[in-house]
């Protein structure tokens, strides 16, 4: 492809996206085809010989668009946002364009020193702490960052041996029942195992993680013989948001050598918002690492997602490993950051392109709005649902995210939920919108995630009405 030919297709890509963002409420939330309904439209060789570029675009539209679920609809309300934005997008193509590895320092250091910076500047923006400046990342996602940090805690549990190499310890890590699965993903690939995940009970009301019971089951499983590597301390839990008391439980972990990992995946870039920095509240104090994602409620397109560190010499130590042909005179003198060093993969994108782009494009200010309008929105729904008699609404919902349930007083609580899950399954196929759910205290339980940067509104409300008519139609006899 020529620069020409390039600028040519250019334009008509950049022409299809802003179309698409333009008319994205005429499509259905959810995909409506069926299972290897887009496996049977793709030919089963691949061409012999060149088709231009005008037949990517046609089979897009043709194939593959049916089978897209449109995460930027303003009716997807599934699962926590994955924000896109104009600014990303466009940092995003430039990334693409320079084809940066930007595994070493000397292999682009304005991809490495941009990312110093611009994630220092998150770190400003969300009031974190001092610790934390120069001591930040950007990973793929909130589950490498887990893995990082698990790697970390053993790097500075056995001592500064690399990994598990001569460890014999028997380590235990602690999460809550709504902590993400990834930490047990993670137990998994570190050679832990699954069975070293300690589930730790949670307030009933709050879903909130007990720091007494967290102390009881340290206790007891050092009485064991086994060393508490890491608790994992949840600053918005997927199911339902609920924020541990990470000061209660850093003190546990300060009192028992735990490196205490707190994952803020969805919440924590709310704290832009000077009345959210309570989401913030123990991390100076305690926390050993930190994880948020931009790329779920801050505009940046998916994958970004910060981690911070209080300390890097555990991380760099568990994962630095120089072959010969990594070596370099920038390396060598200590003056700069590899970030090969701070992640699994050795490759890795310029990811901060496009987060600088937002940062630029919205500015404090724009950033705030989009977490207020979301926050604003959500209450609004809580406001709906708690005025109506025939909704239980969960009682936490400080943020985008609302959870209830309709309330089916003529059938037992299997029954219910069985309705309740019936009800979400045809709104769902309806296209019109796209709910998911979860469980707490036993029962079934509607997710509303608003967030989207179309969301409005008008939106939320033609959800609301339609799912309260869907329940009534169901109820009635």
């Amino acid at each position: 492809m020529t620069p020409d030919e390039f600028r040519r297709h250019g334009h008509q890509v950049i022409d299809w996206i802003a179309a698409y963002q333009e008319k994205i409420e005429s499509y259905p939330v959810r995909s409506q085809v069926a299972p290897g309904e887009v496996l049977d439209a793709l030919p089963q060789s691949p061409p012999e010989t060149g088709e231009g570029f005008e037949g990517v675009l046609a089979d897009l539209d043709r194939v593959l668009m049916p089978g897209i679920t449109h995460w930027q609809h303003p009716s997807f309300f599934a699962y926590f946002p994955a924000n896109a934005s104009g600014p990303a997008i466009l940092g995003d193509l430039l990334s693409s364009g320079l084809g940066v590895q930007g595994m070493l320092w000397a292999t682009s250091p304005a991809c490495t020193e941009l990312e110093t910076r611009v994630v220092d500047w998150l770190a400003q923006l969300l009031g974190l702490p001092e610790a934390f400046r120069g001591n930040g990342v950007i990973q793929d996602s909130a589950s490498s960052a887990s893995l990082v940090a698990v790697v970390a805690a053993l790097h500075r549990a056995g001592g500064g041996k690399p990994g598990r190499d001569g460890i014999e310890a028997r380590y235990t890590i602690y999460t809550s029942s709504h902590t993400h699965s990834s930490l047990e993903k993670t137990a998994r690939i570190c050679g832990i195992g699954a069975a070293a995940v300690r589930v730790v009970d949670v307030d009933p009301q709050t879903l909130a993680m007990d720091p007494a019971r967290l102390e009881t089951m340290i206790a007891q499983d050092r009485a064991a013989g086994a060393v508490p590597l890491l608790v994992c301390a949840t600053v918005g839990t997927t199911s339902t948001t609920a924020v541990d008391p990470v000061p209660e439980i850093g003190a546990v972990c300060r009192r028992n050598s735990a490196w205490l990992h707190v994952d803020a995946a969805y919440a924590g870039v709310a704290a832009v918002c000077p009345e959210l920095r309570w989401l913030n509240d123990g991390l100076a104090q305690y926390a050993d690492s930190y994880v948020t994602n931009p790329h779920k409620w801050m505009l940046t397109n998916f994958d970004c997602t910060a981690l911070w560190v209080a300390d890097r010499a555990p991380l760099v130590g568990a994962l630095s490993v120089l072959p010969e042909y990594l070596r370099n005179q920038a390396t060598a003198s200590g003056e700069v950051i590899d970030y090969r060093d701070w992640q699994i993969p050795l490759g890795r994108r310029f990811r901060a392109l496009k987060l600088w782009s937002v940062i630029r494009w919205y500015g404090a200010q724009g950033l705030r709005e989009h977490i207020r309008s979301g926050i604003g929105l959500a209450q609004q729904l809580a406001g709906w649902i708690e005025a109506d008699a025939a909704f239980h609404l969960h009682p936490h919902h400080p943020l985008g995210l609302v959870c209830f349930r309709p309330l089916w007083p003529q059938l037992p609580d299997a029954e219910a939920d069985a309705a309740t899950l019936r009800i979400m399954q045809r709104l769902n196929d309806s296209g019109e919108l796209y709910l998911t759910h979860t469980k707490a205290g036993g029962r079934v339980l509607l997710r509303m995630a608003i967030g989207a940067p179309g969301t409005e509104q008008r939106h939320v409300r033609g959800a609301w009405d339609r799912i309260a008519a869907a329940v009534r139609t169901e109820a009635a006899p």
